[in-house]
């Protein structure tokens, strides 16, 4: 299946520093004018709404989607048989420039591998998927290194490697 919109993966273990990191980079996209789409893979079962609430009794009635509009925006939920592939995932995003994923660590795109002194351990990420690493450590992979405070210079890159 063929993306029309660019997708970047955000690998790291637990602790590693990844979602603080992907706060400020947003951020930083949205500072440029980006629209920016994320998904967050988790393997813990979580629920979205309330208990009682008429969404949450759609969807116990059966639904296979349930979705909320809302003047601030429309939350969605889909019913799958286990757990989702990332690419039935990504597909359901549209209307940005730029797909993040934090989690799916073996899905088939570039990624940016978190780390820090607190939580080491790197991510195994294969050579051709590795675009940059993100670290308060030196590292010796042939890629670019970036500071956990900058994203402002892992915009540039992604700007650079999939937005002209």
């Amino acid at each position: 299946m063929k993306r029309t919109v660019p997708v970047l993966g955000l690998a790291g273990y637990s602790g590693s520093g990844k979602t603080t990191f992907l706060e400020k980079l947003i951020a930083e996209l949205k500072h440029r004018g980006r629209r920016v789409g994320v998904i967050k893979h988790t393997h813990h079962l979580v629920d979205f709404d309330q208990p009682g609430k008429d969404t949450w009794r759609h969807a116990k009635a059966g639904a296979d989607v349930v979705a909320l509009a809302t003047p601030g925006g429309v939350f969605l939920v889909r019913k799958f048989e286990g757990d989702p592939g990332p690419e039935e995932v990504i597909s359901m995003v549209r209307g940005v420039d730029l797909v993040i994923i934090e989690g799916y660590k073996t899905g088939s795109w570039p990624k940016i591998a978190v780390f820090r002194r607190e939580a080491p351990v790197r991510p195994d990420i294969p050579a051709e998927e590795l675009l940059a690493v993100v670290s308060d450590m030196e590292q010796d992979m042939d890629v670019p290194h970036f500071s956990l405070e900058d994203a402002s210079g892992v915009a540039d890159l992604i700007e650079q490697a999939f937005l002209k």
